[in-house]
């Protein structure tokens, strides 16, 4: 090791390999594969660098270019686990026809504005498989996700999906045969949307898969004849999966409150949770002015990255996965809740404060809260002292804000019409503001909003 200058094809083929399993297998595919080395094509060939690609890791466009036109189609007979977002799904799988592809990921980069794919818009050879085991998409319909259990995944035991909107039907009629082979099934319905048609969609589907090792379901329903609590879980899903070993759950019920029902308490939902057998369970129940009801259910620890219509009734725990959180409550949320919230959630990113009863607590001696990673805020559908809650740097330290929606009069109000210097800080990051309608700004509102301005 002498020589001054050492060529990297100078290195054994073994110092090669042992290099490039230390960098990033993509860029070193992207850099290397197709330079007309033979020898270097063969090294990079190797089960190591290519079992496992994985896109969306790729922050520059133009090399996310080169690896689906020019890398994918000289390994795609070799790929084992391929990861993708939803943008890419043509030209990937026009790259190549994937023979050894046992582990698919499609990933949506942004499910609060994206809506899940149409599978009727793609070629017909796509998900069509003899080896694939493990699938992971987020579809437009629920339709979509009957169309991928039809039979044409034969081997398929893990199925991961979010879907869109359940409840819209095609003219499409599809397998209905027992899912045997499944053992892992998480299914996520866009929290936003209620489904109406849980009995008769989601329900029959369940039924279909008898060998269920572990079952994740994140739904929203509404009209639904009664609530979901743990009595109908046990009865209507639970014992149909006898090899069931793992459940995790986030389940509400919307409904308009008809008389119907007795009143019941957080307890007695609770009480219908204490015969689960797979661990921890939380349940609450809010009735509103309204006259429609929410009861809400999930599995502790909790296994989603959103939570949506939290109350003022929830456990100390920390909910570390969750990043996306709606809070919705008739009774108000004072500054102890927000320091609970910021304790509890510590990877939470977006916010949206559902809540038209101010604050009562008028305690000056605050202590401070910091949401540290929290970019997105919606505190239009709140009353104006939650506003204020965020924004003054007395209560609330938000380093990371970037975007907000609000009332544009809450916001001139609270802001002293941007001369504020107590909630100057917290609004000097946001580089997207949303308020009602279209507005002349002064001069202070652009020194306040500097980013913005820029």
């Amino acid at each position: 090791m002498n020589q001054p200058h050492i060529h990297l094809l100078d290195l054994p083929d073994e110092m090669l390999l042992t290099i490039f399993k230390n960098l990033h297998n993509t860029s070193v595919l992207y850099s290397f594969l197709g330079t007309g080395n033979n020898r270097l094509d063969t090294l990079l060939r190797d089960q190591t660098l290519t079992n496992n690609i994985d896109l969306t890791s790729i922050d520059d466009i133009t090399i996310l270019h080169q690896a689906l036109f020019c890398v994918l189609p000289r390994i795609h007979h070799i790929v084992r686990d391929l990861t993708f977002e939803t943008s890419s799904i043509n030209r990937v799988f026009r790259a190549g026809t994937y023979p050894k592809l046992t582990h698919l990921n499609i990933k949506d980069p942004s499910i609060t504005k994206n809506d899940g794919l149409f599978l009727r818009d793609l070629q017909s050879n796509i998900f069509s498989s003899s080896i694939l085991t493990e699938l992971c998409i987020y579809v437009h319909t629920f339709d979509d996700c009957l169309y991928l259990l039809d039979g044409r995944l034969s081997r398929l035991n893990s199925f991961t999906v979010r879907v869109y909107d359940v409840d819209t039907r095609s003219s499409i009629t599809h397998n209905q045969n027992n899912l045997l082979k499944l053992k892992y099934f998480s299914l996520t319905c866009r929290n936003d949307i209620c489904t109406y048609t849980y009995d008769n969609r989601i329900i029959p589907l369940l039924h279909r898969m008898p060998n269920l090792e572990q079952l994740l379901l994140c739904l929203t329903i509404r009209n639904h004849n009664g609530l979901i609590d743990g009595t109908h879980l046990q009865n209507e899903i639970l014992i149909y999966m006898p090899f069931l070993n793992n459940f995790a759950c986030d389940i509400r019920t919307r409904n308009l409150n008809n008389g119907s029902l007795p009143t019941l308490s957080n307890d007695d939902i609770q009480q219908t949770l204490s015969n689960i057998k797979y661990g921890s369970m939380m349940g609450s129940i809010r009735y509103f002015s309204t006259n429609s009801y929410l009861c809400h259910i999930f599995t502790l620890p909790f296994a989603f990255d959103r939570l949506q219509c939290l109350t003022n009734h929830f456990p100390n725990a920390i909910f570390d996965r969750v990043c996306y959180l709606s809070i919705h409550d008739v009774l108000p949320f004072e500054h102890e809740f927000f320091t609970r919230l910021s304790q509890a959630f510590p990877s939470l990113k977006h916010l949206t404060v559902m809540n038209t009863i101010a604050q009562q607590n008028n305690n000056q001696s605050y202590s401070l809260i910091e949401f540290k990673n929290l970019n997105y805020l919606n505190v239009m559908p709140a009353d104006i002292s939650y506003l204020a809650q965020f924004l003054l740097n007395t209560r609330t330290n938000l380093p990371s804000l970037a975007e907000l929606h609000v009332k544009y009069k809450h916001l001139k109000t609270v802001t002293e019409d941007f001369t504020r210097d107590a909630t100057r800080f917290n609004c000097t990051k946001i580089k997207r503001l949303h308020t009602e309608g279209t507005l002349v700004h002064s001069n202070d509102y652009f020194r306040y909003f500097p980013l913005i301005y820029n």
